[in-house]
């Protein structure tokens, strides 16, 4: 059901001396033109900035690309816990004339986009959208960058360095921290199913600011839901949480998580991001987090991911986590029907495995299924076998391998659920 675009492009770029490339974009030809592409390549791992430190549950960040590791924040990454600026540049093809607008088309991702991660972090990050008004003219023919899925490495970096020269002249890319280059969707080379995030493994210096990577849209007029909301979640270094088959074709890419996270596919129809990914962007705090520790039983009570801080309260908890490896944990949190996940087929506690070990693609997060005999919501579920995942009101979960066991036991006046759990 789902069409999943391919994972992340990095590409390798030569250095000037001192390691960063100092220009101005009105050379940015000049800066491009040493460009070669490598698919499935992990940028350096960058520097650590302090996150969570001092949190028994908070699994360590590895070298693995975007791992979901807790206890520090790659500073390659912007972290999306104020307002950041992003520019929509459209580019047009001498072999076509554009049957849309910049504004149709920019009206296809915003303000749907911003409501989206408004939704997510509870009003903590603003992703603030500048599309601009015109076409930029592309200096060759769609056809000839022969854009698609296994795009040819070459013809990507001709079409970055294009791409970025002709939008030079009316755009300050100064202002912005994030960069859309939306390609005409009727231009005949063009293709959906290369719409992806590009990062350098050195950023491009240009007009002040470092370009680190860009967000390239080749989507149908109107798009697929949340893709750029998806793609935009890499930016943050969130990872691919689909499972990609290894002939990157054949098979069900949807095994890990289903519905459940926006990374994982954007036709979810729970596509709220998962409560650790919010603890790892910073949008939950230490203390809405309970860490489960030692053998014996413990009780609490857990709000619904989707309940505003405010309705919450100061000590409401969203997330228990029960750390089971130096890498691995395994967590608990509330989904309902409020908020992103209005149209989600099952409430309860949703039970998941998180591997900060594990890169993007490769199975991050596992969604583990309270209910693995039965299926739910064939017309509109993107996997039915994990849409009636989440533990049920009354029921008791024991989840494989660990020898913890999980209890709905009940729900407070305000909507909050109790959980019991043993191990």
């Amino acid at each position: 059901m789902s069409r999943i675009p391919l994972p992340e492009v990095d590409v390798q770029r030569q250095q000037t001396p001192g390691g960063v490339e100092r220009v101005r974009l009105r050379s940015a030809a000049a800066a491009l033109t040493s460009l070669s592409a490598l698919a499935a390549i992990s940028l350096a791992s960058g520097p650590a900035v302090a996150a969570n430190p001092s949190v028994p549950c908070a699994l360590p960040r590895t070298k693995a690309h975007h791992s979901l590791g807790l206890d520090t924040w790659n500073a390659a990454y912007p972290r999306p816990l104020r307002t950041l600026n992003a520019v929509m540049v459209f580019l047009s093809f001498p072999d076509s004339k554009p049957a849309t607008t910049p504004k149709d088309l920019a009206a296809d991702y915003f303000p749907a986009t911003s409501r989206f991660f408004d939704q997510a972090s509870y009003g903590k990050f603003r992703l603030n959208a500048d599309p601009q008004q015109h076409w930029v003219r592309m200096p060759a023919a769609s056809t000839s960058y022969r854009i698609q899925r296994d795009w040819d490495p070459d013809q990507r970096t001709r079409y970055l360095q294009d791409a970025i020269h002709a939008a030079d002249p009316t755009t300050d890319f100064s202002k912005y921290d994030i960069v859309y280059l939306v390609a005409d969707p009727d231009a005949p080379g063009v293709d959906s199913d290369a719409t992806k995030v590009v990062n350098f493994d050195r950023p491009v210096r240009a007009d002040g600011r470092d370009i680190n990577r860009v967000v390239t849209v080749f989507e149908h007029h109107p798009p697929d839901r949340n893709v750029l909301a998806h793609e935009t979640g890499h930016v943050f270094d969130l990872p691919d949480l689909y499972h990609r088959p290894q002939d990157g074709k054949n098979g069900d890419w949807d095994t890990y998580v289903g519905d459940w996270d926006v990374m994982g596919s954007q036709f979810g129809t729970a596509p709220d991001l998962f409560g650790w990914q919010k603890w790892k962007l910073g949008w939950l705090d230490r203390q809405e987090v309970a860490c489960v520790t030692g053998d014996g039983t413990s009780r609490l009570t857990l709000e619904p991911l989707s309940a505003s801080p405010a309705k919450a309260g100061a000590a409401g908890k969203r997330l228990a986590v029960a750390r089971t490896a130096e890498d691995r944990a395994i967590v608990i949190e509330v989904r309902d029907s409020g908020g992103l996940d209005r149209a989600s087929c099952k409430q309860g506690l949703l039970v998941y495995r998180v591997q900060s070990g594990s890169a993007s693609g490769g199975g991050p997060v596992e969604v583990l299924d309270a209910h693995p005999g039965t299926d739910a919501c064939w017309e509109r579920s993107v996997y039915p076998p994990l849409a009636d995942a989440p533990v049920a009101l009354g029921e008791t979960f024991t989840v494989p391998g660990e020898g913890m066991k999980i209890e709905a036991e009940g729900r407070t006046k305000s909507g909050a659920w109790t959980v019991k759990i043993s191990h």
